[in-house]
Parts: C-alpha cells; sequence; structure tokens
C-alpha cells in the first residue's frame, strides 16, 4: 500500500434506475473541480470505511443511509477509494446539500454520455472520469444480475 494515497468512501445512491450524483464545487484546488461525482470523502484516522460512508453522506445531503452494500474498491497512484451503494429512500427535496455546487438524478445515459445538465451551474457539466467509471461498472453489473 502506497502512504501517499487517500482512502475515501463514496456512495452509489440509486432511485428508479436513476443515479444520485453531486456537482463538485468549481474550486480548482479539490479533485474533480465541476464535476459531477459520488458523495463521500476521506476517511479520518481509525475509522472504517463503511462508519466514512455513513458520515460523510449524513454530512453532505442529511441522508441517514438504510443497511448498505459494498460494491468494490478502486485505486489509482492518488486514492483508495472504498464503493459502497444503497437505495436513495426520499424525494431529491428531502435533502439538504451541504457540500458541493449541485446534485441530481442522472440517467444510465446521463453516466454513459459522461456529462449532464446542471440547473445550479446553468450548464452541461461533466462526470469526474473516474467516477463515470465507477458508475459504468455498477450499471453494468446491474443490468447482468437482473437478467
Amino acid at each position: 500500500m502506497n502512504n501517499q494515497q487517500v482512502h475515501v468512501a463514496v456512495a452509489i445512491l440509486y432511485q428508479e434506475n436513476k443515479f444520485l450524483m453531486q456537482l463538485r464545487d468549481n474550486i480548482p484546488t479539490i479533485a474533480a473541480a465541476g464535476c459531477w461525482g459520488l458523495f463521500g470523502g476521506h476517511i479520518e484516522p481509525g475509522e472504517t470505511p463503511d462508519v466514512a460512508v455513513k458520515r460523510e453522506v449524513l454530512e453532505e445531503i442529511c441522508y441517514t443511509l438504510p443497511p448498505f452494500f459494498e460494491f468494490g474498491c478502486y485505486a489509482d497512484d492518488a486514492v483508495v477509494r472504498h464503493v459502497f451503494h444503497a437505495p436513495l429512500l426520499v424525494e431529491l427535496n428531502q435533502l439538504v446539500l451541504n457540500e458541493g455546487w449541485d446534485m441530481g438524478l442522472l440517467t444510465p445515459e446521463d453516466i454513459r454520455q459522461g456529462n449532464c445538465y446542471s440547473a445550479n451551474a446553468g450548464e452541461v457539466r461533466p462526470l469526474g472520469s473516474m467516477h463515470q467509471q465507477i458508475m459504468l461498472d455498477f450499471i453494468e453489473k446491474s443490468n447482468n444480475s437482473n437478467r
């Protein structure tokens, strides 16, 4: 394990074949700035990925995760992403966006084409490349398990 890598926990939240994603703040110093990504964040020292994902989702959108499952782990030179998935059991208007520029329910088509319109940004914004890859893998696996 590379000690320089940051560990994060992120959540794939789905509702009726759409996926809740966060439009990240357009701040040049953050990863995937101004791009659509998954909710989640850094794992604190001594925290397990499953505890971190619950805390981060609660902090970012005031949503208490229902029972959730591990999807996988995606690592590159900089970041190890621990990915979980759970249903989104509330309406979008019941969530409170505390972090990020916007949030929205993206369709599999939005994810495949790699961008989606944001009302808050007033323009089409791209998906973060790693987040897009995670979502494509998840959609593919979900489609295969439903056959």
